[in-house]
């Protein structure tokens, strides 16, 4: 048996996207063998597989990942065969704070460790945890880093609650998955988008104010007033440099800015008078732990909450599924299923 796998080369490129195979491994102590169904695209699958964020060697990417349990090495207590899984973007950081390995992309799959784009893997039980009740594996697959990430900026770092104001960026996969888990909480919505007709889409799922930030630059002192000149309580931070400022003006004093994307660079100016006066919280944050996906998985398990799929692609087209994502022109998440 051999296992459909994909390989970005040294340098990487979405036209040298390589399609291998692998020798299948059996479980040992504390591991089990999952049959992968599905992945999910997010922005830093993209910077690995076009080499803007290249590995040192040959890499499987890929760090979502969702399929069924084909086998459970000895010593593994909480999966049995047949369990639907998903996979843990820190798979070695459980709970508490971030430590050393935490601090970079040394021990992600899909990154420092390979990833996801296969039909088979074998890695430690600590590595998955159980998919949500009735959930598809590509709908599993969008919880590993945008589901976590939007969960720990609003839930864990955030400490939303019911009546707090929340302003989502965009219409990627963490800012849908973001205004869903708002709105599961009793939180009043502000979305932005660049497109009227994406805005419609937000609006269908439960925001309650809209901003097209391309007719309006100015979005954040809309946002004051929208608030009555009070400003939101949490801002999903998605662009980077280029969004900051308009960021810290939509915020209250003493506001959240969850700092997550950097779609318009690494680099850029930061208003530290106004952070300082407005008692402004900026949190980085870079997905989130197992506990974290546990506690996120039991809120959904609970509420019965979908995410939203734009499209899905099988795994030999994973450059086209990376092209439509260059595109921009996706709601939601780009699955790959196989």
């Amino acid at each position: 048996m051999s296992i459909r796998t994909i390989v970005v080369p040294l340098g990487g490129g979405l036209d040298r996207l390589q399609i291998t195979s692998t020798a299948p491994r059996q479980p040992g102590h504390g591991e089990i063998t999952v049959r992968l169904h599905a992945s999910s695209l997010n922005y830093h699958d993209y910077v690995v597989v076009t080499g803007v964020w290249a590995p040192r060697e040959p890499r499987i990417p890929m760090s979502d990942g969702a399929g069924v349990v084909t086998a459970v090495g000895e010593g593994v207590t909480e999966f049995q065969v047949g369990d639907a899984v998903v996979s843990l973007f820190f798979p070695e950081w459980a709970d508490g704070e971030p430590g050393p390995s935490e601090g970079n992309f040394a021990r992600v799959p899909g990154d420092g460790l390979d990833g996801y784009a296969r039909e088979q893997v074998t890695a430690k039980a600590s590595a998955f945890t159980h998919a949500p009740q009735g959930y598809s594996h590509a709908e599993a697959a969008t919880l590993t880093c945008a589901g976590l990430t939007a969960w720990r900026a609003l839930m864990a770092d955030g400490l939303l609650k019911p009546g707090d104001s929340v302003l989502v960026q965009g219409t990627g996969g963490v800012s849908i998955f973001a205004l869903q888990f708002a709105k599961l909480a009793g939180a009043t919505v502000i979305a932005t988008s660049s497109s009227d007709a994406k805005l419609e889409r937000l609006r269908a799922l439960g925001a309650d104010q809209l901003i097209n930030y391309r007719e309006n630059p100015n979005w954040g002192e809309t946002v004051r007033a929208m608030t009555e000149g009070r400003g939101v309580d949490h801002v999903i931070e998605i662009g980077g440099p280029g969004t900051m400022e308009q960021s810290m003006i939509a915020a209250r004093i003493g506001g959240h800015i969850a700092i997550i994307g950097i779609l318009t660079g690494l680099v850029g100016q930061v208003s530290f008078i106004q952070a300082i006066a407005r008692h402004l919280k900026l949190q980085g944050v870079l997905v989130g732990n197992r506990k974290h996906q546990l506690d996120m998985i039991r809120a959904i398990d609970a509420t019965g909450m979908k995410p939203q799929i734009d499209s899905r692609y099988p795994l030999e087209e994973i450059a086209e599924a990376f092209r439509h994502q260059e595109s921009n022109r996706h709601f939601g998440k780009i699955c790959l299923e196989f």
